[in-house]
């Protein structure tokens, strides 16, 4: 066979995309690689420095527990923080990130208490010192392995140098910040009831207690009237109704609500097991009247409306307590009195007020002047002085159900006061950690107060300026710090920083003397808080001082005043000693939606009881992570996904482009199926990326073309880019990386993949390199990719990475040390705009069509369609020539006309006045570029080429 006779490969002739940016991610391969890279650049420090004089932006580290492995929420949090860092870092200030950890508190206690129990080692023999010494050196290891977890996800942040509230320095600030309370009279101790755990025997904060199902026992009691306000009451009985019957020796009064009508019912018959008498009188609520009969069995009463009575009215009436003639102990009287907590939704209209056992009885005894008794000691057992009770346990150390509730029932039915029995499943308090049901019990505590000093009003003042984001976030506060009681922040522990203040003896007044309060401050800075356990009182008093004369606290301060201080530490003095270069107050907050009453709470009462305001600017909330099912996760349901399994099987970017794509507002959900199509989603933004790569393959200034010069469709490209760069602005300033990050994936599926990259194929692979149209195409492909990988790096941190190196190569390169591109506003074109909608809806239209005739074989490409479609109004159409319309439609040939068209014709409903019928292109098929065309084999020196293809080969 000649030379001349061989068939030609035009395949070698077109200018396919060329790139070693490889189609398949290899994420878990490639990332540890990228963040090695990063480590030996140094790219937080070259990012310090390239920031320097900026405007700043303070993402202020709410901090983790330094305590297990990370979860999933933990990733959520943290890679959204490291997106919005990112985000402001790119949009040109300097947004320094310094982690931190939260290190004090019950839970690393009970890590340590769990070892001791595990070796037979009592606890209550170690030393002190030792003990912490324990704690400190957990909570260290634990900081190290979620340090390296938490850069495993992409975070970029001040790892060789976080904080944490174990740091001598951060204790030293915590004890200082404690003492402006003692100082301003903010500080007291005082005798409430509060939450507590007989299993850790300690109070508990409210973020530190769940609520979960429990079954309580109930009972109904009468109180027997000595006193009535209403002679017509004489011989009657006030019948409570409570779901705690351990709480009865700790009676001292009843409330009634004071526009509630009350009955009184005389018993006529019973049943058989009923514990009522025929002829007994009992008063309760009109309302409640029916269940009460039903639930103690009497089978007929009496009711007198002349007996009717209002709360108001028996206020003044005066009982005895059950118990009364069981001992000498119960004989005090028990007075009735009105309260605004008091309904008619169960049990008779009247409560039992225990002072020493619910918030609600505490406050009414103080308004009234009742006693408030000490009953049940930190173990959960009645003291000694509680008469026929005394060692009776309410919870035992396990925290299951002690004998309390049994004896104090057969104790009421000995004395005949017990009416009825009763079991409530309920939602009740339990301690997060020991998942024990947790009691109200009076104790000696220490709180800071909400209204010395103004602090409620300074704080819902400075919730009003805050802006909250979502913005229901600052109603969810301002209800919690409206309603909120003293702020109780002693804890009966050993592993924290102490209340490091003394007590007078003689007067029990706090010693707020300035010096002392700086000597305890500096030992714990040179020291750490343990200098409290090891040093004599003598070395913080001085030498004017007889320790003996003084009380040293030794209470530990609640972990969320601990939390709430890392502002003092870090934002502030402190902070720059440490070497970070932050302000305060904080740009903003980000936590899950919980803090509202965590640390967003105890960081706003903090600040604003030492500076007036609060330590943010902005608060951001997100969800909780659920699982494909809305479920919450757990171990025994089998659908926990851990990060670590994330990023081994997909990759971290996956995990940060999980959180972007989700609405973070709300809770968010997770598994197999939604990675797998995170993991598509994450395919489509890499081929996107891929195919740029390799359409800009050799791509320089010199090829460029002005904006002036550039063909409508380039120019339509460009001024989308406009658009996306004024909404990431705008998403960047509200926070809402979600809306950005769908609307760029859009951007890449719809307007460029499926639309610009279809049309500008034939340009770009089969035009000249020196053509117009070809040079444009790439003009645009060149700020497109510069603005999509720039604008991808906030999240796809490791893949925009791994393309920006691609494009531009250097030891010294990083796309993180880049901003945002500045679009011109030239670029935005909304009559442009709206044009180029109508094209792509008439373009819908005629796409289906050529889909259909495909899938009837009636054609095979698109090419080798000649479309004819029938306008109603060819105004449209008219925008364009028939030339660039052959292109946006991808087809040979097409033809207009105004004829009505046929039946068989293909229409869209959203887009009326538009038909069309497929028909074959005329001609020949060009074997370099594939059209079908008249003009195939016109050029004799390449009879199998269109005459734009024989031109570019020559």
């Amino acid at each position: 066979m000649s030379d001349e006779a061989k068939p030609v490969d035009y395949k070698t002739t077109v200018f396919l995309p060329k790139s070693d940016f490889p189609m398949r991610g290899e994420l878990p391969k490639r990332e540890p690689a990228i963040l090695a890279r990063w480590a030996k650049m140094d790219l937080y420090r070259r990012l310090r420095e390239a920031a320097q004089g900026r405007e700043k932006f303070v993402l202020h580290d709410g901090p983790p527990y330094a305590n297990g492995h990370l979860h999933i929420g933990h990733a959520l949090n943290k890679i959204l923080k490291d997106a919005i860092n990112r985000g402001q870092q790119m949009l040109g200030k300097d947004a320094d990130y310094v982690p931190g950890w939260d290190c004090h508190g019950l839970p690393i206690e009970w890590k340590i208490e769990e070892e001791y129990r595990a070796k037979g080692k009592d606890k209550d023999k170690v030393d002190v010192v030792e003990f912490r010494r324990e704690c400190r050196d957990f909570a260290a290891k634990w900081i190290d392995v979620q340090r390296e977890e938490f850069k495993r996800l992409g975070v970029i942040g001040d790892w060789a140098n976080p904080y944490s509230t174990m740091s001598y320095a951060a204790e030293a600030q915590i004890a200082r910040e404690i003492a402006k309370f003692a100082a301003n009279g903010g500080l007291y101790r005082g005798s409430k009831p509060v939450m507590w755990s007989v299993v850790e025997k300690t109070a508990l904060a409210e973020a530190e207690i769940e609520y979960h199902e429990h079954r309580s026992t109930t009972i109904h009691a009468a109180f027997p009237i000595v006193r009535p306000k209403n002679p017509r009451h004489a011989g009657a009985s006030i019948v409570i109704w409570t779901t705690t019957p351990w709480t009865m020796p700790g009676n001292r009064a009843l409330a009634a609500g004071a526009a509630i009508e009350y009955d009184l019912l005389t018993v006529k018959s019973i049943h058989p097991e009923s514990k009522a008498k025929p002829g007994a009188r009992y008063l309760v609520a009109k309302a409640l009247a029916t269940e009460f009969v039903e639930a103690a069995k009497i089978a007929e009463v009496d009711v007198d409306t002349a007996d009717r009575a209002t709360g108001a009215d028996l206020e003044g009436t005066v009982c005895a307590h059950p118990l009364r003639g069981a001992d000498p102990y119960y004989g005090f009287d028990v007075c009735v009195f009105t309260g605004d907590f008091v309904t008619t939704e169960a049990g008779t209209g009247f409560v039992h007020i225990a002072p020493g056992h619910g918030a609600d009885d505490y406050e009414l005894g103080m308004k009234n002047g009742v006693e408030v008794p000490q009953t049940v000691a930190d173990d959960g057992t009645y003291y000694p002085h509680v008469a026929l009770f005394a060692g009776r346990r309410v919870y035992t150390p396990q925290g299951k159900p002690g004998d309390a509730n049994k004896a104090v029932i057969q104790a009421l039915e000995a004395n005949g006061n017990l009416l009825a029995v009763g079991h409530l499943t309920h939602s009740y308090p339990h301690s997060w950690r020991s998942k024990a049901p947790l009691i109200f019990r009076n104790t000696p505590q220490w709180f800071i107060s909400m209204s010395t000093n103004g602090l409620r009003d300074k704080a819902l003042a400075a919730i009003e300026a805050t802006d909250w984001f979502p913005a229901s976030g600052e109603n969810r506060i301002r209800a919690m710090i409206e309603t909120r009681p003293d702020w109780c922040i002693s804890r009966q522990r050993a592993w924290g920083v102490p209340i490091a203040v003394f007590v007078e003896k003689k007067t029990g007044q706090l010693l707020r003397d300035p010096a002392v309060f700086e000597r305890i401050a500096e030992a714990f800075a040179a020291e750490g808080a343990d200098a409290w356990y090891a040093s004599p009182p003598s070395r913080f008093l001085g030498p004017d001082r007889d320790a003996a004369d003084y009380e040293q606290v030794m209470d530990v301060i609640d972990v969320w005043f601990d939390s709430g201080s890392t502002h003092a530490f870090t934002l502030e003095g402190p902070g720059r000693e440490a070497g970070w270069n932050l302000e305060w107050p904080a740009s903003l907050y980000l936590e899950g939606s919980d803090q509202h009453r965590g640390w967003f709470h105890s960081s706003l009462l903090e600040a604003c009881g030492t500076r007036g305001v609060a330590p943010y600017k902005a608060v951001l909330t997100h969800g909780f992570v659920l699982d494909e099912q809305g479920r919450k996760m757990s171990k025994s349901l089998g659908n926990v996904t851990a990060p670590q399994q994330v990023i081994e099987q997909y990759g971290a970017d996956i995990l940060r482009l999980w959180v972007v794509a989700s609405d973070y507002s709300e809770d968010l959900r997770i598994g197999p199926e939604i990675l797998k199509q995170q993991a598509e989603y994450y395919r489509r933004l890499r081929n996107t990326l891929r195919y740029l790569l390799g359409a800009l393959d050799g791509f320089g200034e010199a090829e460029k073309l002005p904006y002036a010069e550039l063909p409508e469709l380039e120019r339509f490209v460009l001024h989308r880019l406009r658009e996306l760069d004024g909404l990431l602005r705008e998403c960047l300033a509200a926070h809402d990386v979600t809306r950005f990050y769908v609307a760029l994936h859009n951007f890449c599926a719809v307007d460029l993949s499926a639309f610009y990259f279809d049309i500008r194929k034939d340009a770009l692979y089969c035009d000249v390199p020196a053509s117009v149209r070809r040079r444009a195409t790439r003009t645009a492909m060149d700020v497109a990719f510069d603005c999509l990988v720039k604008w991808l790096a906030p999240v796809l941190c490791f893949t925009a990475e791994e393309a920006w190196l691609a494009r531009h190569p250097g030891d010294d390169q990083s796309v993180h040390l880049q901003l945002f591109p500045e679009t011109p506003a030239q670029w935005h074109d909304a009559a442009l705009a709206e044009k180029w909608s109508k094209i792509r809806d008439l373009r819908r239209v005629v796409t289906g069509a050529i889909e259909l005739a495909r899938a009837d074989k009636k054609i095979g490409a698109s090419l080798q369609a000649a479309p004819v479609l029938h306008l109603d109004d060819d105004a449209v159409y008219g925008g364009l020539s028939k030339a660039i319309w052959d292109e946006v439609l991808i087809v040979s040939d097409h033809s207009v006309t105004r004829a009505a068209a046929p039946e068989g014709a293909f229409r869209l409903a959203e887009t009326p006045g538009v038909a069309v019928r497929v028909e074959p292109a005329q001609g020949h098929k060009c074997e370099r570029c594939w059209k079908v065309l008249p003009e195939v084999g016109s050029v004799a020196a390449h009879p199998k080429l269109c005459v734009r293809c024989a031109d570019a080969i020559g």
